[in-house]
């Protein structure tokens, strides 16, 4: 990066800073706080083992040194100054969840536009959202855009606050579907046997109101749904192309879902052991699909510094903004996250790598070489290294 660009950015994050404000979290002052200043050349100094009483007002601070990122810790603090971990004195954190679209299996980043990564990891975040909420009843957690590739989850409910690092992980198992055992999610009850039998059986169901069960036996249910309304052989070639599920089998299942259809809408997987085989098969796919792609260190790490909301991210020049679970769908971050004080005016600048940019929900194509652009839209480029601050010209 040039020094006149770097100046430059550096100079319109102070006046962004000085015409906003910024969201600080609970018990501000007993965390860890850590910025990254704008400096020339490849190298990244990150300044950290500061607290709150060491950086001042904190909007001060951010209009006064006007760093490319900055952040604050999932960890509370005796001594959130001190220079190891070991001296802080640890007295909780938040449980952060990371969602990063350069992490999702379902982006192509050779493929992929921004946009399309960002409203991928948006369909990514609803889903994590889910097992937070319905799965463990988590209420206190707030949500916010990233400013560049994806989004973070804090949850500051009590009872998680003191947790360790291998009680996160367990949670991280959890949301990952990481070992789900399809044998431990079934509920088992005994039931009289049938005629000529005196010895009562067993009722193997999954259970279909939450959790992993709930979310196989929908799957399986759709499934089923497709296949009952298709041809006979249509219906046996899919449920064969499941492993340990052949052409016998997969005829039998049919037969058991017409005869026991509301029974299996209940989760009861007993009802032939050709169902329950498929049940299984299922299952593994749900696990494999079904499951949140969230950043694991992140979670298990007591220490992590995560961005501060109302921050501007120095690698897009977005903000890093609250998002309201509630109203996500309505959330584009191309538009929301869009900085008002780069907004209405254009600036030239000197492109170096050319492409459509989206914003406000409209394609620009930008040209390489010199263009004037409108500046949320320049400083994006600049920021992510795609082009250089170009001289302005005035009319004569």
């Amino acid at each position: 990066m040039e020094e006149q660009t770097l100046g430059y950015l550096r100079g319109r994050f102070g006046d962004h800073y000085r015409r906003s404000s910024v969201s600080l979290p609970p018990a501000a002052a007993d965390r860890e706080w850590g910025y990254i200043p704008w400096t020339a050349g490849p190298d990244t100094t990150m300044v950290r083992h500061r607290s709150l009483h060491d950086l001042g007002d904190a909007e001060e601070f951010l209009a006064r040194e006007r760093p490319q990122h900055v952040y604050f810790s999932a960890g509370r603090y005796d001594d959130p100054s001190a220079n190891s971990m070991a001296e802080k004195g640890w007295r909780g954190s938040d449980l952060v969840f990371d969602l990063d679209a350069d992490h999702l299996p379902s982006v192509d980043l050779g493929e992929d536009s921004y946009p399309e990564m960002l409203a991928k990891c948006k369909a990514e975040l609803e889903r994590l959202l889910d097992f937070l909420t319905r799965d463990f009843g988590f209420e206190d957690l707030t949500v916010a855009f990233s400013g560049g590739r994806g989004y973070h989850v804090h949850v500051r409910d009590p009872a998680v606050l003191e947790m360790e690092s291998d009680q996160r992980r367990e949670i991280v198992d959890y949301v990952r579907g990481t070992g789900l055992s399809f044998d431990a999610l079934l509920e088992r009850e005994l039931v009289a046997g049938t005629a000529g039998r005196q010895s009562p059986a067993e009722k193997r169901t999954l259970p279909a109101d939450g959790g992993w069960g709930a979310r196989v036996v929908a799957r399986l249910n759709d499934l089923l749904d497709a296949v009952l309304d298709a041809p006979e052989d249509e219906a046996v070639e899919r449920l064969s192309a499941y492993d340990g599920i052949g052409e016998k089998k997969a005829q039998a299942a049919l037969g058991a879902a017409r005869r026991n259809r509301e029974a299996v809408r209940q989760g009861n997987v007993d009802v032939h052991t050709a169902m329950y085989s498929l049940a299984r098969a299922v299952a593994d796919e749900t696990a494999a699909e079904a499951h949140a792609h969230i950043d694991e260190p992140v979670t298990t790490d007591t220490n992590r510094l995560i961005r501060l909301p109302g921050s501007l991210h120095g690698g897009t020049g977005l903000r890093v903004c609250h998002v309201d679970p509630a109203a996500l769908d309505d959330f584009d971050p191309l538009a929301d996250a869009v900085a008002e004080t780069f907004r209405g005016r254009s600036v030239n600048v000197d492109v170096t790598d050319p492409g459509p940019l989206t914003f406000d929900g409209e394609t620009l194509t930008v040209d390489a070489g010199v263009q004037s652009v409108p500046e949320h839209a320049a400083v994006f480029l600049m920021a992510r290294g795609r082009a250089e601050k170009a001289k302005e010209t005035t009319d004569r």
